[in-house]
């Protein structure tokens, strides 16, 4: 997917509407979804038992944290019984869950909060914020996103160096047209499962300094 390089004053007023679609699409996306959020949480909490939701602290605008929020996938690590890697700790109905992007659900609260927006690079963990290059730390420019260029151009099937390219692409291209043709593309990429897992991985491996070329700087 190409992407255009807007003005700055047009990014500015972008921003702005931007935050108004995401308030009014999240909260309608709630409202609308309640039943299929209640008939999920009734099934993990049956399949996985209590919590429901998953909490984990992730990076937003600028680096700064928040608590993101979304269905529980994964049975609690549990060495004795083998349940170590992501591959043996998610559940056929986690499996289902996440091909199927329906977890997210509970994200839209965080949209509608202003911790995230519909479209723009996904919020990864704490831990990587020291481990990319001052070019990649550019995805922290905009609001991390439920959706994003990354997600539509091959998901988990992109190495990290492509991945994080994207999210570049995004920060500097974002404008109402890119962002409705990902969020088109994405009912594509979800429907399709296209991209879940990475190669002998069940979701995407840990993303190391050695990915971005940075060998030898950690």
């Amino acid at each position: 997917m190409s992407v255009g390089r807007p003005s700055g004053r047009n990014l500015i007023t972008y921003d702005g509407v931007k935050r108004a679609i995401d308030v009014s699409a999240g909260l309608a996306g709630l409202v609308l979804g309640a039943p299929v959020l209640v008939a999920i949480a009734l099934a993990v909490r049956r399949d996985l038992g209590a919590p429901v939701l998953f909490r984990q602290e992730r990076p937003g605008y600028g680096g700064r944290p928040f608590e993101l929020v979304k269905i529980r996938t994964m049975r609690t690590p549990d060495t004795p019984q083998g349940l170590c890697s992501d591959a043996e700790r998610l559940t056929p109905l986690g499996r289902w869950l996440r091909s199927t992007s329906l977890d997210e659900l509970p994200t839209l609260w965080n949209v509608v909060r202003g911790d995230m927006s519909l479209v723009g690079p996904r919020p990864l963990l704490m831990s990587y914020l020291d481990r990319y290059t001052p070019e990649q730390a550019r995805r922290h420019e905009v609001r991390p996103g439920i959706t994003g260029l990354a997600q539509t151009s091959g998901r988990n099937a992109l190495s990290w160096d492509e991945k994080l390219g994207y999210d570049i692409a995004y920060v500097d291209g974002r404008c109402l047209g890119l962002d409705l043709r990902v969020l088109a593309r994405t009912a594509s990429t979800v429907l399709s499962r296209r991209g879940i897992s990475a190669v002998d991985n069940a979701t995407m491996p840990e993303f190391r300094p050695a990915d971005a070329r940075l060998a030898g700087a950690s």
